[in-house]
């Protein structure tokens, strides 16, 4: 299992954001993935609109998954119409 970090920018609405949280959370949990951190970075501007947001709640996720996981991890959360955007990171060591 490599280390990645797993940047999610969500919708400021509190409701949409919830959701949006835990269906990612579900995602991963279903993956197989370990979370080892869950950093909150809050409320932010977006430097260009994102399906008419200009502002977005952002997260950071550590985790450890397999290679493989992660193409599977990215199409769901593709799919997720309350994440605005998302990237995946590799740490090396």
């Amino acid at each position: 299992m490599r280390k990645y970090e797993f940047m999610v920018v969500f919708n400021t609405n509190e409701d949409k954001y919830n959701a949006g949280l835990e269906s990612v959370k579900k995602i991963l949990s279903d993956a197989g993935v370990v979370v080892e951190e869950e950093k909150p970075y809050g409320d932010r501007d977006l430097c260009y609109e994102i399906k008419k947001e200009k502002k977005g709640r952002y997260i950071l996720f550590n985790i450890q998954a397999a290679p493989e996981k992660i193409i599977e991890i990215d199409r769901l959360v593709k799919l997720n119409t309350n994440v605005l955007t998302f990237m995946f990171v590799r740490v090396e060591k």
